[in-house]
């Protein structure tokens, strides 16, 4: 194997195809098996349909197996996804349009004899706003009277965790990112209550799958052998998954407001501060012009919008706020602005490596590689909300390897004023201009500093030492 050419962590429970990356490129090796099932897929419509429409990812079978060693009957290769992201950090509507795109890729399938043998989030990605489905060895013939092997996993992993945030309002991020096999029927059917029981999809999909949970749980059963012998035909295959997709498009999250959901006014800034602000945004993002922004807080995507209109391709924005991030994605998509990836992740507590020894869902600041990051009106969050000493949070973005365009609000600011006033007296003392500019010039050089016209605010533009 060609020593730029590495395992994905994350790809090793497929024991038919194993993916390896390299520096652009994406590789899949097929076993003699896996190899078998690739060239009917290849060779069925429904596949060579899904590929014209982008809803599976650019696919090629190479004529050679260089790349890798020599253990593979084959190898394809797979355009990039730009910036991977996990289902733990989309917003609710994302996590929707993944779903349906899961069933539609597997009725798609099935309409020609196939199946998709999983059904896991982590088999899309979002690439130019939209899902993609990225898991070729997913699909495989259909076996006689089989029933979807997907279903359990797509109830576990797409559909409960929406039914948690539409019916219990309550966000399934934290609970994904706490456990990588989703959640279970019992775990939300509580919340399945009154007329929420009487909508046929959760009733089927929720409710009597939990009960069949609970039932069986402390017996040994073979329920595949059980539907087999039932004889699932495609037909009822294909009503279970009209009716999935059915109960998934009816769900809908409700939340009106949030702790950051009316930030968009900016109402503390002033007029001349904003367009100072906007303008020294502007101007970074003009010099550099760089291929990927990285938006940390970015809200509405105020910002993310300036870097874009300034010479960026693209920009990641990230915020906390799922319903904030909900609103952009849904905007976004609305008006067919493709180039801002929207993700909810807390800054002062982004994604870790997850999974079998903790690399097989890598770490956020991994994924990432921004070629500039902006981080505008966070920095007082982190370090008096969040208690992070300056030297961490100058560390933490120094860690992206980036130019930084950094904002830092004064003592004196109103907003500043508001978070020290619920401080002990003396604990924060150190919140000064100076004690900050020391921190940042550990590890960035200060190209250019501005202080807003209020006097209550300094931009930076910076270039990692």
């Amino acid at each position: 194997m060609a020593r730029s050419v590495q395992r994905d962590p994350g790809s090793f429970r497929d024991p038919l195809s194993r993916v390896f990356l390299a520096d652009d490129s994406v590789y899949r090796g097929l076993t003699a098996a896996g190899l078998a099932d690739y060239e009917a897929v290849a060779a069925a419509p429904f596949f060579s349909r899904l590929l014209e429409e982008r809803l599976v990812v650019p696919t090629t079978r190479l004529p050679t197996t260089s790349p890798l060693d020599g253990e593979w009957a084959a190898v394809l290769q797979h355009e990039r996804v730009k910036v991977v992201s996990y289902p733990y950090e989309w917003s609710f509507a994302m996590l929707r349009d993944a779903a349906l795109l899961q069933l539609d890729v597997t009725r798609r399938a099935l309409g020609d004899g196939f199946t998709t043998k999983d059904a896991t989030p982590y088999n899309v990605q979002f690439e130019d706003l939209r899902p993609v489905f990225i898991d070729v060895g997913s699909f495989e013939p259909r076996p006689a009277d089989e029933p979807w092997l997907g279903y359990q996993q797509f109830c576990e992993l797409f559909l409960n965790p929406l039914v948690l945030q539409a019916v219990g309002n309550m966000a399934f991020q934290p609970w994904l990112r706490g456990s990588l096999d989703g959640i279970r029927a019992a775990e939300v059917e509580p919340l399945v209550r009154g007329r929420k029981r009487l909508d046929r999809g959760l009733l089927v999909h929720v409710v009597l799958h939990a009960r069949a949970e609970r039932r069986y749980a402390d017996r040994d059963r073979d329920v595949r052998g059980e539907l087999r012998q039932a004889g699932l035909g495609p037909k009822v295959i294909a009503a279970q998954l009209d009716n999935l997709a059915r109960t998934v498009a009816s769900l809908r999250w409700s939340e009106q407001s949030s702790t950051w959901s009316d930030y968009a006014g900016r109402s503390h800034y002033t007029q001349s501060d904003l367009a100072a602000k906007e303008a020294f945004v502007a101007s970074a993002v003009e010099a550099r012009r760089p291929s990927l922004v990285l938006d940390l807080g970015a809200n509405d995507g105020h910002f993310s919008k300036v870097a874009l209109r300034s010479g960026a391709e693209r920009v990641v924005a990230v915020d906390s706020d799922h319903l904030t991030v909900d609103r952009l994605y849904r905007s976004l998509r609305e008006v067919g602005e493709a180039r801002i990836l929207p993700l909810v992740m807390d800054v002062a507590n982004p994604s870790p490596g997850l999974g079998w020894a903790g690399r097989e869902r890598g770490p956020f600041t991994r994924r990432v590689a921004p070629e500039l990051v902006l981080c505008l009106a966070v920095v007082h969050h982190l370090a008096l909300t969040d208690t992070v000493p300056f030297e961490l949070v100058v560390d933490f973005l120094a860690d992206f390897g980036a130019d930084v365009v950094v904002e830092f609000p004064h003592p004196d600011d109103p907003m500043v004023a508001r978070l020290l006033a619920r401080k002990r007296a003396g604990l924060f003392d150190h919140y000064q201009v100076a004690d900050w500019e020391r921190a940042l010039e550990s590890r960035f050089a200060i190209v250019r500093r501005e202080v807003l016209p209020s006097g209550r605010r300094t931009m930076y533009a910076c270039t990692r030492r």
